[in-house]
């Protein structure tokens, strides 16, 4: 399994940002995907998810209504659209397959004016 995070970079407040995520060595149609962020000195947060189809989402808190999650089967992507940035959102942000416990390698996220 492997799990590559590209996107990421140095943005102000209220920017957006769309992170990638490119899977393979897997059946990628047949799997959830998650979204997970940490911060430093904070836990692993979970952002986003999304089912092996794509028709069910579900948003941490902290990012409902801002942050969209999506994928791409055909293409074996995973994406997540992030809007009206704050600088609480400044962190290392993770693709993962939960059931097969594996994770990328992160991709920074800087919101700073």
């Amino acid at each position: 399994v492997q799990l590559v995070e590209s996107g990421g970079g140095l943005v102000q407040p209220g920017g957006s940002l769309r992170l990638s995520c490119a899977a393979s060595g897997f059946t990628f149609s047949r799997y959830s995907m998650r979204w997970y962020r940490q911060a430093p000195g904070k836990e692993r947060e979970l952002v986003a998810a999304i089912a092996s189809a794509g028709g069910s989402t579900n948003y941490g808190d902290s990012v409902k209504g801002r942050f969209t999650i999506s994928r791409d089967n055909a293409k074996n992507m995973v994406y997540l659209q992030m809007n009206s940035l704050k600088p609480e959102d400044t962190a290392v942000y993770y693709c993962t397959v939960p059931t097969l416990n594996s994770w990328g390698q992160g991709t920074q996220v800087t919101v700073s004016s």
